[in-house]
């Protein structure tokens, strides 16, 4: 098969001809149809994120169709078309898997990182971390809502029944979790690259009721806000908007340092947290919301070999909504 492959960070990667692999008991083998190019690939890629698997394969935003079965997968049929998210594997006996925290588990292995992942014509997956999905979604369609939209979706969790919500960094996941938001009666300040007026409209046309540049103060004093930007400079400008007893959601895998602020923006019973990977009950939850909230993906489609290409493009902010390599059936 073809593989896109990273053999050291920060190279670019390489088209190359590798084995097929070949299921284990608990893995399906899925021909790739889609998988989304996220910005922890990027991470990855320019050694952020300083331990994957080399050589690896990248791509954690899959959506394949079942072609062979491992003797113990019970789950899936041949054919059918499931989602591969971020999380390939925990433990299952931890204190964190059991208590339904398996996001934090210090077993866990992730797909495109410590396991191969989609930037491929086959891949593999453990049957028990696989989604089915949305038939509403065709396969490009659907590729961001594994890892963007569930990211997305455990961040607006995590900031409670926030009705006045701000989203700085207007990409991938802002795009599909602004108009979960909107759905669920919130009103979104939404926050751009500063003089960014197309990323701002584009906000606007999905529901957001203010946007401006991420150096911009809010209209109004924010209850919560989501930072998908991995700037950390923008913590305490977060802050700054909110209300008493407001949280900043840290949504990255990867953030910059957050530099020294007065302790006057914090006080007042305002919360920093951060967001760390996914569970499975996040993709059953979010994966039944999306289209019950009407969600559309705004991607742009890339051959496989062009995978470099979409990565320049999600580093530079080119990119309106998300970047999805696609391979044709067959």
């Amino acid at each position: 098969m073809q593989a896109m492959l990273l053999d050291a960070q920060g190279t670019p990667l390489r088209l190359r001809d590798v084995p097929r692999p070949s299921p284990g008991a608990e893995q399906l083998l899925l021909a790739v149809r889609a998988c989304g190019v996220c910005r922890t690939d990027l991470h990855v890629v320019d050694g952020d994120l300083r331990q994957p698997r080399l050589p690896l394969i990248l791509g954690h935003e899959i959506v394949g169709v079942v072609v062979r079965k491992g003797a113990a997968v019970e789950r899936f049929a041949i054919g059918q078309r499931v989602g591969v998210p971020w999380l390939g594997r925990t433990c299952g006996h931890c204190a964190y898997c059991t208590g339904g925290s398996e996001n934090l588990c210090d077993a866990a292995e992730f797909t495109g990182y410590t396991l191969d992942g989609g930037y491929a014509e086959f891949t593999l997956a453990d049957q028990r971390y696989c989604f089915a999905l949305p038939e509403a979604y065709a396969d490009a369609e659907a590729a961001p809502l594994l890892c963007a939209g569930l990211i997305g979706y455990r961040s607006l969790v995590a900031a409670g029944d926030a009705r006045r919500l701000g989203v700085y960094g207007f990409g991938a996941a802002a795009h599909i979790i602004a108009q979960v938001a909107r759905w669920q009666g919130r009103e979104v300040f939404a926050f751009t690259r500063p003089g960014d007026v197309a990323g701002q409209e584009f906000a606007r046309s999905l529901g957001a009721v203010w946007a401006g540049g991420a150096d911009e103060p809010p209209p109004q004093l924010m209850d919560a806000a989501i930072l998908f930007a991995p700037a950390g400079e923008l913590v305490p400008q977060a802050l700054r908007g909110l209300r008493k007893g407001g949280t900043v959601v840290c949504a990255g895998i990867h953030m910059s340092n957050i530099p020294e602020f007065p302790y006057d923006i914090l006080w007042g019973e305002r919360c920093v947290r951060s967001i760390a990977n996914l569970t499975r009950r996040d993709g059953e939850e979010f994966l039944a919301i999306a289209p019950r909230a009407g969600v559309r993906t705004e991607v742009e489609c890339f051959p496989l070999a062009a995978a470099n290409e979409a990565l320049e493009r999600l580093r530079s902010g080119q990119l309106r909504g998300a970047a999805v390599l696609v391979n044709q059936p067959g």
